[in-house]
């Protein structure tokens, strides 16, 4: 049997062969132009992008916080500063178990209650990567003791930071306020207004009064280091860096001193004191009685301590002379004199026979006068020389709600006054279309007639009738009330002032400022309710005692301070401008449940004007003396 042989096809195997080949160099070639896309992909296109990536692996930045700017007084003194101190810091997303990292860290340096409740406080509102401190302002001691362990607590370490300072504590904190720790609220705000970035590295920010008003001139420029780093993270050199650029110095109006002495003259009493200088607005006393000590605010006050503070019946944190709202009392009695001579509804020389008992025309209703009997014979000069309320009661019926309300509104009454200071109330000056609009209900004459003597629906700040005082004592040109007099700038070294042009003139007849500040003079004089307020002066004081009902009294009903809680009992004011001829100083003082302005209130403004005026504090009178000197209105 023959086999069949068979023979290759070499033709065939050759262009298998050479197939194969072509595809894989083909597929080699496919993938070269791949990896050449992406060489050049990576290379050109996205140069910059990874750059920049190898480079902040290489690269660490470092903010540099800027100093806060000071807070100086008109005369150069501190109100707020800077002092630099070591602080104990943890990092919780580095640390295994907090908790027991500060008791072991209790038995190196001392870690009170209130530093923990203090660090669970801050840790409730940080992200888990920030620092925060357990500890503040350690020793020299207590670093080295720590340092010495620093090994055994990983994520904990020593940092040397700059501390905020408010030297005269309660005396100035409505006013200056206080910085705080950044909280996830303050972030979101700084991100909306594109200032995050400033704010790297940054742990505090103001939070109330000039603090947080001038925020952005005190804060300064953050500035940043460029370091090289190895693959572990340690720093091998500086490659560059731009320098911090400190906050700027306000330099307040403010005198301290007489600060001081106008917080100290309330004693135990409640209440506010603003002091204006009406040729320019600068405010030279601002005091909120009781006050609170801001210091221990920067770094997270404690629970405890805070609930004593917002609990306090005193009320300490309510900035009384900013936020406060009172009815003025008979305070408002010269610029309803004012009203009355401007609509020519009373003359100078017009008189009423005052029994003591208003009744308003058709009713039977009594308004009666503070003095029993009332005053007799009373023409304006007289009215305001003794307050009189029934001379108000009938002029502000005649003058009508209307008239009373644009008139008084040219004083300031009923609207903020624009001060530097966040948080300002405008009062209550009311009106028939505000009565409809909060009680839809009309306006009655009853009404009016409490509004003429302060009382009813009336409500002022002290701020905000200072103010008023101020622009009267100014003979109608307005000065917007200012704490900051100038900024200092220590990159530029140039200081910016304060505008002090008048933001408007009320065009007042001469006449009726005359008559007007001269029964304010006669009201600190011998027959006039403030007699106790000019004794002994070398100077002339014009001013105006006021009595505001906490509570109202039933018809009839006598009021008794004996017999009355003594928070119900009525608010003493004093308003007053000297030296009357030529004004330098205009003031406010409100006592809370103080009774009468004549023999509460006029004693501390005497002690202020004393001081501004002659550089002296005065003696205190006797009691006698004080009681003969004015108890009413």
């Amino acid at each position: 049997m023959n086999k069949q042989v068979e023979f290759k096809n070499h033709q065939r195997e050759i262009f298998h062969f050479q197939l194969r080949l072509v595809v894989s160099i083909g597929f080699v070639l496919v993938l070269l132009a791949i990896l050449l896309i992406r060489f050049v992909y990576l290379q050109a296109v996205r140069h910059s992008y990874y750059q920049t990536l190898a480079e902040s692996n290489r690269i660490f930045i470092v903010p540099i916080v800027p100093n806060r700017g000071l807070i100086l007084d008109r005369n150069g003194v501190e109100l707020a500063r800077n002092f630099s101190g070591y602080t104990l810091e943890i990092k919780p997303n580095q640390t295994a178990d907090v908790e027991a990292t500060i008791n072991e860290l209790s038995t190196l340096i001392e870690v009170t209650q209130k530093d923990r409740k203090r660090f669970k406080k801050q840790l409730a509102e940080s992200r888990n990567f920030e620092t925060l401190m357990i500890r503040s302002r350690l020793s020299d001691e207590e670093a080295a003791r720590f340092v010495a362990q620093q090994y055994r607590f990983p994520g904990v370490e020593i940092k040397a930071r700059l501390f905020r300072d408010y030297p005269f504590g309660e005396k100035t904190a409505h006013l200056i306020g206080y910085i705080g720790r950044i909280n996830q609220t303050d972030m979101k705000l700084l991100e909306d207004s594109d200032l995050a970035s400033n704010y790297r590295g940054s742990d505090y920010i103001g939070k109330t009064g000039l603090e947080q008003s001038y925020e952005s001139e005190l804060h300064g420029t953050t500035g940043i280091e460029q370091v090289e780093v190895d693959a572990g993270g340690r720093a091998v050199r500086m490659l560059s860096s731009v320098a911090p650029v400190s906050g700027n110095t306000l330099v307040l109006s403010i005198d301290v001193k007489l600060q001081e002495i106008a917080e100290q003259s309330f004693g135990d009493y409640r209440g506010a004191l603003v002091a204006i200088d009406p040729n320019n607005g600068d405010v030279l006393a601002f005091v909120s009685k009781p006050g609170y000590d801001p210091n221990p605010f920067i770094d997270g006050i404690d629970t405890q301590s805070w609930d004593e503070l917002n609990n306090s019946p005193d009320v300490p944190l309510n900035n009384r002379a900013l936020r406060g709202q009172y009815p003025p009392g008979s305070t408002i009695k010269p610029f309803m004199a004012l009203a009355g001579l401007n609509f020519n509804t009373r003359t100078p020389e017009e008189t009423i026979s005052d029994q003591g008992v208003f009744y308003l025309p058709g009713s039977s209703r009594q308004y009666r006068d503070w003095k029993v009997g009332g005053h007799g014979s009373v023409n304006m000069f007289k009215a305001i020389t003794v307050s009189c309320d029934t001379y108000f009661y009938g002029l502000a019926t005649e003058l009508g709600i209307d008239n009373i309300f644009n008139y008084l509104s040219r004083f300031g009454f009923g609207k903020k006054t624009g001060i530097d200071l966040e948080g300002e109330t405008p009062g209550l000056l009311p009106s028939q279309e505000w009565k409809m609009k909060r009680y839809q209900q009309i306006w009655y004459p009853g009404d009016t007639v409490s509004v003429g003597i302060g009382q009813g629906y009336n409500l002022v700040t002290p701020l905000q009738l200072a103010f008023a005082t101020a622009t009267l004592a100014n003979n109608g040109v307005a000065y917007k009330p200012h704490l900051v007099k100038e900024v200092r700038s220590l990159r530029s070294s140039e200081n910016r002032f304060i505008a002090k042009d008048p933001i408007y003139g009320l065009n007042i007849d001469p006449a009726h400022l005359d008559l007007v500040k001269r029964a304010m003079v006669a009201v600190t004089q011998p027959g006039g309710t403030a007699v106790y307020a000019s004794l002994g002066t070398p100077y002339h004081i014009a001013g105006k005692t006021g009595t505001a009902q906490v509570i109202a009294m039933k018809q009839g009903e006598k009021y008794d301070a004996d017999k009355i809680d003594e928070r119900h009992r009525d608010h003493a004011w004093f308003i007053a401008f000297a030296p009357a001829e030529q004004p330098k100083i205009a003031l406010v003082v409100l006592v809370e449940n103080g009774g009468h302005g004549g023999s509460t209130a006029a004693p501390i403004a005497r002690k202020v004007l004393d001081y501004y005026l002659l550089g002296k504090v005065p003696k205190p009178l006797a009691v006698a003396e004080v009681k003969e000197a004015g108890e009413h209105d």
